[in-house]
């Protein structure tokens, strides 16, 4: 199936490693030139040579903070200009410490609220003029799961990401008459290095390995296993392509049925 992605310009947020990193790849793959940002330059760089050699595609790499305005301007400002505009932007940002309320802090809230929200402010805000002089465009947000269920000890991102969605809906109004459409993925556990965080956490705090508490994870979901980070990747390119024209302001679930609400 052609999605429709052949020569877009592409940038993807937070995408050294996981899911992100993953969906990098699968958008070279489709033939689009692919902008990659993080703050792990060393991490950034090795993913971007290796998705340049393996598909021959146009792949320009970056280490910024997507919390700093003025960095993410700069940015993509500059993938506008190599690649002649901006199409497809995919937000993502590592998520916030693993706590229960009241072990958070202020500090914490407002990093938070930085990293999880205002970034994908920031982003939408620079990218959106570019989709809108060629009336196309996408934006895709990568939140959680718990933007659906609530985690217990994952309340900055229970509370954050969960803003992302009235965030998501009031844009796709608003921008739908330019051509854009603005959708939300919901992974649900996935294997990536903040998942494999949280079993260490979770795992020493009871008192059991990290396998069975992986195992825990894996059975809560109606496919009995975890995600792998491409699995996530394919939802996220789908609902960046010519494909998914007429679905804008909605929430798709990555999650293998973990959800069980209607």
């Amino acid at each position: 199936m052609d999605l429709g992605l052949k020569n877009r310009s592409v940038i993807v947020a937070a995408s050294s490693d996981g899911i992100a990193r993953a969906a990098a790849e699968k958008f070279a793959a489709e033939g689009a030139r692919v902008a990659m940002c993080s703050r792990d330059a060393a991490k950034l760089d090795p993913a971007a040579a290796e998705i340049r050699e393996r598909y021959g595609a146009q792949v320009l790499a970056e280490a910024l903070d997507v919390t700093d305005p003025t960095a993410v301007d700069a940015f993509v400002q500059r993938v506008a200009g190599e690649f002649g505009g901006i199409d497809v932007c995919v937000t993502n940002a590592g998520g916030p410490p693993a706590k229960m309320f009241f072990a958070t802090t202020t500090e914490e809230w407002h990093r938070a609220l930085e990293l999880n929200f205002m970034s994908v402010i920031y982003m939408a805000r620079a990218v959106f003029p570019f989709m809108q002089k060629n009336h196309w465009g996408r934006l895709v947000t990568i939140t959680s799961m718990t933007v659906r269920q609530p985690v217990p000890d994952l309340i900055y991102s229970n509370a954050v990401r969960a803003g992302v969605l009235g965030l998501i809906k009031s844009l796709s109004n608003e921008f739908g008459k330019d051509g854009i459409t603005v959708n939300n993925v919901g992974p649900g556990y996935t294997a990536t290095e903040r998942l494999k965080q949280l079993i260490a956490k979770r795992s020493k705090e009871q008192g059991i390995s990290e396998s069975e508490f992986e195992g825990r994870f894996a059975s809560e979901a109606a496919l009995k296993r975890i995600a792998q980070p491409e699995e996530v990747a394919d939802a996220i390119v789908w609902l960046a392509s010519e494909r998914a024209s007429f679905i804008t302001g909605q929430t798709l679930l990555v999650d293998g049925g973990w959800f069980k609400g209607l």
